[in-house]
């Protein structure tokens, strides 16, 4: 398991890339899951369906399962800010990359999202876990760095240079798996 995380400012173009690179790394053959942080309570249930039903009356897990997806959905009585491992220990083992957004400061290796446009300070400088740059300025970055600068509007060569750099990424043996 491949594991790499994506730090930016909200606006920047995470979530844009991430998607982008979910078809990109599957068309190399890989399995991809997904981490994604929430800041603010968030419903992936809608009022009056069942399971949003037996969810509100109390269940601290509903499980909800078809042909084609399974989804878990726990209620927590207190606030808990989950850390990423625990997270990605609940990722099927099978899986071959997991791209992480948010978590900016995690102990994974990241590429920062940035750009110009938006005014924010880069990251970069004071985060050594930031292995690449992905920018769709790269004249603008504010600070010298030896580190890969991506283009943000070329996502296919940011897939090929994490296919690249697959071993920088590489993840510990998953809990879950049977083979070391």
């Amino acid at each position: 398991m491949k594991v790499v995380g994506f730090a930016g400012y909200s606006g920047s173009g995470k979530t844009t890339l991430v998607e982008q690179l979910i078809p990109a790394l599957q068309l190399r053959g890989q399995r991809v899951s997904v981490v994604k942080h929430a800041h603010h309570d968030f419903d992936i249930d809608h009022p009056g369906k069942d399971t949003w039903r037996h969810r509100e009356a109390g269940a601290f897990e509903v499980l909800a399962a078809s042909p084609r997806r399974l989804v878990i959905m726990r209620e927590l009585p207190d606030r808990v800010e989950h850390s990423v491992h625990s997270l990605i220990a609940e990722l099927h083992p099978s899986v071959d990359w997991v791209l992480v957004e948010g978590f900016k400061d995690s102990d994974l290796f990241k590429l920062e999202v940035w750009r110009e446009a938006h005014g924010k300070p880069v990251r970069y400088p004071a985060d050594r876990r930031i292995v690449a740059i992905v920018t769709d300025s790269p004249q603008a970055l504010p600070a010298p760095t030896p580190r890969t600068v991506l283009d943000l509007n070329r996502p296919d060569d940011v897939a090929l240079w994490l296919f690249d750099n697959a071993d920088r990424f590489a993840y510990p043996v998953h809990p879950l798996s049977t083979t070391p």
